[in-house]
């Protein structure tokens, strides 16, 4: 997604979500000082790479748990939204890369980068403190932000985890998208933040952002060249 497709989807998160396009661009500017500073930023090249023509993206929805208990997926490139990275570890699943903003269990995510995973780190006016606090302890960082992207902090298109992690994989060159643990319904996955301890019935600003989620799923499956498909597991 290019940025004058992706700028009007910006505009209305901004009006509707309440969010400061100021803040969005100095967590970029404090996301790309950290990594510079760190060294251990990586380039899209790096990533593209390691991607193979067909991805699974794991979101957290409630459904996840049943899918992995039910599913193999040792055909593609396996890549984690934020806090599904806890449910893919409990399983004794290392995603190959983690899409997240570090609204996860930090210390998982910190897991799965030492064993291994690439990390995409997403830089946002209302997550500053944790890009302070989290970013200097992981490795293999790309950065990302939902403004105009920098010289080393990409913006792809997306808004949450899960599809930002999809319009990554379509930039990267993957040709076949499996969604997991998309539910999108009343139900917010347990996974989703670390103060939940169960499923939880779905919150307001939680459903505007699966309203995004939804819609910008849509574009990409009628503007991208992956195919999209939706895995849904058995009763």
């Amino acid at each position: 997604m290019k940025w004058k497709d992706w700028e009007p989807f910006y505009r209305r998160i901004l009006q509707e979500m309440g969010y400061s396009i100021r803040e969005d661009k100095r967590a970029a500017e404090i996301l790309r000082t950290l990594l510079l500073e760190g060294d251990e930023y990586i380039l899209k090249e790096e990533l593209r790479a390691i991607l193979g023509k067909k991805a699974y993206i794991f979101g957290a929805g409630p459904s996840l748990e049943v899918a992995l208990n039910e599913f193999d997926f040792l055909d593609g490139t396996l890549i984690a939204a934020d806090g599904a990275t806890t449910a893919l570890l409990d399983a004794e699943i290392v995603p190959d890369i983690i899409v997240t903003d570090l609204d996860g269990r930090i210390p998982d995510i910190k897991l799965a980068n030492d064993r291994g995973s690439f990390l995409v780190v997403h830089a946002h006016g209302d997550n500053i403190h944790k890009l302070t606090s989290y970013v200097p302890i992981f490795s293999r960082i790309l950065g990302t932000t939902q403004t105009e992207p920098l010289d080393v902090i990409y913006n792809f298109g997306g808004f949450t985890d899960g599809d930002r992690a999809a319009f990554l994989a379509e930039e990267l060159g993957a040709r076949k998208i499996t969604l997991v643990g998309f539910d999108f319904g009343d139900i917010v996955g347990r996974w989703s933040k670390p103060s939940l301890k169960r499923h939880s019935p779905i919150w307001e600003t939680k459903k505007k952002k699966f309203s995004f989620a939804q819609e910008l799923l849509k574009w990409l499956e009628k503007n991208g060249r992956a195919r999209i498909e939706y895995l849904t597991p058995g009763p």
